[in-house]
């Protein structure tokens, strides 16, 4: 249902005449000129006239529109013009006796178009997995919606550099590289030249600022896919620091290797110090694949881990794939306080150069991060 404004004007009256066509009895112009003109209040564009008079034969309405117009003849005094472009506009409304005996009304009336919801930048899916803002028993502690303009810096930092992150990786992290688009965080890993590096992307961390010490976490993400791409969600101890990696202990939520066999899987992982030597889970059956063809760049998906002072359990999509527990006393690291990591790497030991079947830019867009703590 469409809500009008109407509106009734003063008369502004004026006679036509036909210098060589005057006719020789006494022509009667209309009288009592009456106009309302209503606007559409839902941002169409639509405005409708009626109009009445006495002693009319006809009416002709003229909707002025950017120094032209579009005259419309009515026997019954209504019309409508649709415009297309916000403004204020003329409207002039002629009740006539004959085509050239007339009176006339005009008054200028204000057009809002409302341009609707822009659609979703392509590689931002439109579908996918979601899970809720609450559980029973728990309370949601922290959460970032990504609903800015730009990057809450009062939870974020930006780590910057192109020194191979100890993985040998081959982009240059940058700033300049992260964005928030419609209410969605986007890394974006870029093939461009940048401090003797060859690619750019974007590392986030919350260190210092948003950590936390057990619970659930949810982070709905669409990820980047390719031979050589490379992206991650994870957590590190926070008192890396002082005690670095892989004393600090580090949670792999999502990695993610690119390729055509690695761009359906996701993986979980723990690193850990034992005695002076780095071990992890990576040996273990930890990764949960999608079927069917499909792959984790084509609609959202929600990775999760559920980590308490007995165990951390990964998921995908609520779908259990991996629990490790964390009792034994050489795993005491995740039993501390970590803070986030969000990064698309380009290359490294794991995943490996990129190759001719990579396209860029790749992108991983997060929708959200939800962390939750028992009551």
């Amino acid at each position: 249902m469409k809500g009008y404004l109407g509106i009734v004007f003063g008369l502004l009256f004026m006679a036509g005449c036909s210098g060589s066509d005057e006719p020789s009895e006494k022509i009667v112009l209309p009288s009592n000129l009456v106009v309302n003109i209503e606007v559409a209040q839902d941002g169409s564009g639509e405005v409708n006239v009626n109009a009445s008079a006495d002693n009319a034969n006809f009416f002709s309405v003229l909707f002025g529109a950017s120094g032209s117009g579009n005259s419309v003849i009515t026997n019954d005094g209504t019309a409508s013009f649709t415009y297309t472009t916000s403004g204020v506009y003329s409207i002039t409304v002629q009740a006539h006796t004959t085509s050239a005996a007339f009176i006339s009304q005009s008054e200028e009336v204000t057009v809002t178009i409302d341009p609707g919801e822009e659609p979703l930048p392509d590689y931002i899916p439109a579908t996918g997995y979601t899970t809720p803002e609450s559980y029973e028993g728990m309370t949601l502690v922290w959460q970032d919606e990504f609903n800015g303009t730009v990057l809450n810096e009062e939870d974020w930092t930006y780590e910057t550099g192109g020194h191979g992150w100890g993985n040998n990786e081959l982009q240059y992290y940058r700033r300049e590289n992260t964005s928030i688009v419609d209410g969605h965080l986007v890394i974006t890993a870029k093939k461009e030249n940048f401090e003797d590096r060859e690619y750019t992307s974007s590392r986030l961390i919350t260190m210092g600022k948003k950590e936390f010490q057990y619970g659930r976490i949810d982070i709905r993400a669409a990820l980047p896919k390719g031979k050589g791409i490379w992206p991650a969600l994870w957590m590190l101890g926070s008192n890396f620091p002082t005690d670095n990696w892989p004393k600090s202990g580090e949670i792999d939520i999502m990695e993610l290797v690119g390729g055509p066999d690695g761009d359906n899987t996701s993986h979980g992982t723990l690193h850990w110090d034992n005695n002076g030597a780095p071990v992890c889970t990576c040996n273990e059956p930890s990764s949960y694949s999608l079927g069917g063809g499909e792959i984790f760049a084509d609609e959202f998906h929600v990775f999760t881990i559920i980590w308490d002072e007995d165990a951390i359990t990964w998921y995908v999509d609520d779908t259990q794939f991996l629990t490790i527990s964390i009792t034994p006393e050489g795993l005491s690291e995740f039993h501390n306080e970590f803070f986030f990591i969000f990064n698309v790497a380009v290359g490294g030991n794991w995943p490996g150069s990129p190759d001719g079947n990579t396209v860029f830019p790749q992108r991983m867009v997060v929708d959200y991060v939800r962390v939750f703590q028992e009551q």
